[in-house]
C-alpha cells in the first residue's frame, strides 16, 4: 500500500483533477437538488463524456456526480417537503418541520455536515480495506466468481420492486441483453439479426440513456406538475447549531455512518435501506424520541451520513470483484473498462497508483462538496424551481447528444429511441429497471464464468459447491432468497389486512 501512495498523490494532485471533482459535485448537487432528477440519471448523461478522459479524472468527475447526489437530494426535501432522490425521503421527515421552524440554513446545514462526515468514513473504509477484499477475491475461481455473480443478481432482483418475481424477471431480461453481439466463447454472433453493427453489442451508456434518462421524460409528459414556489427568503435565518445539537448529532452520525458502509458493502442494497435503517436507529437510541419527525437534528444527521456513507462502501465489491453495490456504481464500471481497468487484485498490484489516487481522491470529493455545500446552498435552492418546460428539453438534447458521442453514428440513436419505447412498456407493467442495468453489467462475467467452469470440471455441475467459498455464496444465496420471500409475504398481509 505504502509504496503506491506517492505516486497516486502525483496523480491525483493536478488540476485538471481538481477541476472535474468540482465540476462533478456543482452538476449532482444541481441535479439532485431538482425533484424528479435522480443520481442515476445524471451519470448516465454525462458518461460518455468520460469516454475522452484518463481513467482519473474521468472517475473523479463521476464521483463527484455521485457523492454531490446523496447531498443535493435533501436541499428540496427541506425546503419544499419533496425530496429530490428516493433516500433524501428520509431526511424529509425531520428536515422540512425544521425549516418550518424557521430553522432551514441549520437544517441544510446539518444535513451537509452529516453526508461529509459520512463520505469521507465511507471513503477512509474504501482505502483500507478494499485492498484486503481484493486479496480475497485473488483466491477465487471460475465456479466461486460465478456464484458471486449469482448472489450479486439474486439480491438485486430480489430488493427492486415490490415483486421478487418482476425483479428477477427484469434480471433475467438483462442477461438476455448482455448476449448481443459476439459469443464470449466462440465469437459466433448471436441475435444480431443479420445487422454488423450489432456483432459488437450494444454499447451500454447508449442503452441506459434509453432506459433511465430517456424513459423518464416520457413518464414526465404523462403528468401535468404543478409550480413550484420557492420563498428564499426563509433562508435568511442565522443557521446556528448549538454545542448542545452537535453533541446529540455526534453518536447518531458516526453509528449510521457505520451502518450505512456495512449496508453499502452488500450488492443491491443501497442508499434508501441505509438511510431508514439508520434512522430508526437513531430513533430506537435517542434521550429524545419524541423530536423525531417534528425537526429533529438527530434524524437529519443519521438519514444524511448513511446515505453518504454508502457510496465509498458501494465501490468495494466494484472495483475488488467486479460485483457493483447498486446501480449508479454499475454505469461506472464501464468507465473503468474502457481505460483498461478490469477489477480484482490485479487492478491493486499492476495499477496500484491509479487505484489509490480513485480512492484518495473520494475524501476529496467530499471535501469539495463540503465546499461548495457552504457557500451555494442558496443557488441549488433555486434550481428546485426550474420549470419543467424549460428543463425537460434540456435533458432531450443532453441524451441524443451523449447517445451519439458515443460512436458518432445515428444507429445509436436508434437504439435509445427502442430502449426508451421498451423501459415505458416495462414500467407499465411495474417491472423495475435496476435489475436489467445489473444483468446487462453482469451478464458477460457470469456466463463466461460459467461455461469456463463446466469446461473445466467436463460438465460436472458438483465444481460448483466444491470449495468452501461456493458454499458459502450457496448458504448466502439461499439465506437471501429466504428472507426476501418472508418480506414480501409479510408485505403482502399487511396489506391484505388494509
Amino acid at each position: 500500500m505504502l509504496e503506491f501512495i506517492g505516486p497516486a498523490l502525483e496523480h491525483l494532485f493536478t488540476l485538471e483533477n481538481f477541476l472535474w471533482i468540482n465540476l462533478g459535485v456543482f452538476i449532482g448537487s444541481v441535479f439532485a437538488a431538482v425533484p424528479g432528477l435522480t443520481v442515476i440519471l445524471c451519470v448516465i448523461l454525462f458518461l460518455p463524456f468520460t469516454y475522452k478522459m484518463t481513467a482519473i479524472p474521468g472517475m473523479m468527475f463521476l464521483l463527484g456526480i455521485y457523492c454531490a447526489g446523496g447531498y443535493g437530494g435533501s436541499v428540496s426535501a427541506i425546503l419544499i417537503n419533496t425530496p429530490g432522490t428516493p433516500h433524501a425521503a428520509t431526511t424529509m421527515m425531520d428536515g422540512h418541520p425544521l425549516s418550518q421552524k424557521g430553522r432551514t440554513k441549520a437544517a441544510l446545514k446539518i444535513a451537509l455536515y452529516a453526508s461529509t462526515f459520512g463520505g469521507i468514513f465511507s471513503a477512509l473504509m474504501l482505502l483500507f480495506l478494499g485492498p484486503q477484499v481484493a486479496e480475497v477475491a485473488s483466491q477465487l475461481g471460475t465456479a466461486e466468481y460465478f456464484m458471486v455473480c449469482l448472489f450479486g443478481l439474486t439480491i438485486i432482483a430480489g430488493v427492486s420492486g415490490k415483486s421478487m418475481i418482476k425483479g428477477v424477471i427484469a434480471a433475467c431480461i438483462g442477461l438476455l441483453i448482455s448476449c448481443i453481439g459476439a459469443d464470449p466463447m466462440t465469437s459466433y454472433d448471436r441475435f444480431t439479426f443479420g445487422i454488423p453493427r450489432l456483432y459488437l453489442g450494444l454499447d451500454l451508456a447508449i442503452c441506459l440513456i434509453g432506459l433511465f434518462a430517456l424513459v423518464e421524460i416520457l413518464a414526465k409528459a404523462e403528468k401535468k406538475p404543478g409550480p413550484l414556489v420557492l420563498d428564499t427568503k426563509k433562508m435568511n435565518d442565522d443557521g446556528k447549531i448549538t454545542k448542545e445539537e452537535y453533541k446529540r448529532m455526534l453518536r447518531p452520525t458516526l453509528i449510521s455512518s457505520i451502518i450505512g458502509v456495512m449496508v453499502g458493502i452488500v450488492p443491491g442494497t443501497g442508499a434508501s435501506e441505509a438511510s431508514w435503517f439508520s434512522y430508526d436507529r437513531a430513533k430506537a437510541m435517542s434521550k429524545h424520541k419524541e423530536e423525531f419527525g417534528h425537526g429533529s437534528v438527530e434524524g437529519i444527521a443519521a438519514a444524511e451520513a448513511a446515505n453518504n456513507a454508502v457510496t465509498g462502501a458501494t465501490l468495494i465489491p466494484l472495483l475488488t470483484m467486479g460485483i457493483p453495490g447498486d446501480g449508479t456504481v454499475a454505469i461506472m464500471l464501464s468507465a473503468l473498462m474502457i481505460n483498461g481497468l478490469n477489477p480484482g487484485l490485479s487492478l491493486f498490484t499492476t495499477q496500484g497508483d491509479i487505484m489509490y489516487a480513485i480512492m484518495i481522491g473520494l475524501v476529496f470529493v467530499n471535501l469539495f462538496m463540503l465546499l461548495q455545500g457552504s457557500f451555494l446552498t442558496k443557488l441549488f435552492a433555486k434550481v428546485v424551481s426550474i420549470p419543467q418546460e424549460i428543463l425537460t428539453p434540456v435533458i432531450v438534447l443532453f441524451c441524443f447528444a451523449g447517445a451519439y458521442s458515443v460512436n458518432k453514428n445515428y444507429f445509436d440513436v436508434g437504439i435509445a429511441l427502442i430502449f426508451a419505447v421498451v423501459a415505458w412498456l416495462l414500467r407499465k407493467l411495474d417491472m423495475p429497471p435496476v435489475p436489467i442495468l445489473l444483468g446487462m453489467v453482469l451478464g458477460n462475467m457470469t456466463e463466461t464464468n460459467f461455461r469456463r467452469a463446466l469446461l473445466i470440471s467436463n460438465g460436472n455441475p458438483t465444481i460448483f459447491v466444491s470449495s468452501i467459498y461456493c458454499i458459502i455464496f450457496v448458504v448466502l444465496i439461499v439465506l437471501a432468497v429466504s428472507t426476501l420471500i418472508r418480506s414480501k409475504m409479510k408485505e403482502a398481509k399487511a396489506e391484505g389486512k388494509k
